[in-house]
């Protein structure tokens, strides 16, 4: 699998996590369209709405949905949206999901984000031969 195949979109989740996901989705890009310390202001708001830990099965769901979401979008929409949307969506259920923003490493290096369940995994990314997840910024 290389990290093309992980970013697959598929519909995912019930009609209210997908219509949730799609506004996680749209406050993700007008926060990223203003400066970089309010991003991490509502960021770590979110943190602090969405108290209730997440599963990992309705965390995989849910940042498809935001993925599936992200294709009908007339502007980029790549990890570091996605993942914000994921978890704003989340926020917005009262669950938790932790942004991250550094690193993949796997030959070659690139810039990455992405969504983790705290004291996880990331969610939805391939972990498997050697790839290696590195925050920079975990909120």
């Amino acid at each position: 699998m290389t990290s093309i195949e992980s970013y697959r979109t598929v519909r995912a989740g019930t009609p209210r996590q997908r219509a949730v996901a799609w506004l996680g989705l749209a406050a993700a890009v007008l926060l990223l369209r203003l400066p970089f310390r309010w991003t991490v202001r509502a960021a770590r708001t979110a943190r602090f709405i969405g108290r209730r830990p997440l599963p990992a099965e309705r965390a995989q769901v849910m940042v498809e949905a935001v993925r599936h979401a992200g294709r009908g979008w007339p502007v980029r929409v790549a990890c570091l949206e996605s993942s914000l949307g994921a978890v704003l969506a989340c926020a917005l259920c009262g669950r938790r999901l932790a942004w991250c923003v550094g690193a993949r490493v796997a030959p070659p290096v690139e810039y990455h984000a992405w969504a983790r369940i705290p004291g996880d995994e990331p969610v939805g990314e391939y972990v498997g031969d050697g790839w290696h997840y590195l925050p920079a910024l975990e909120i």
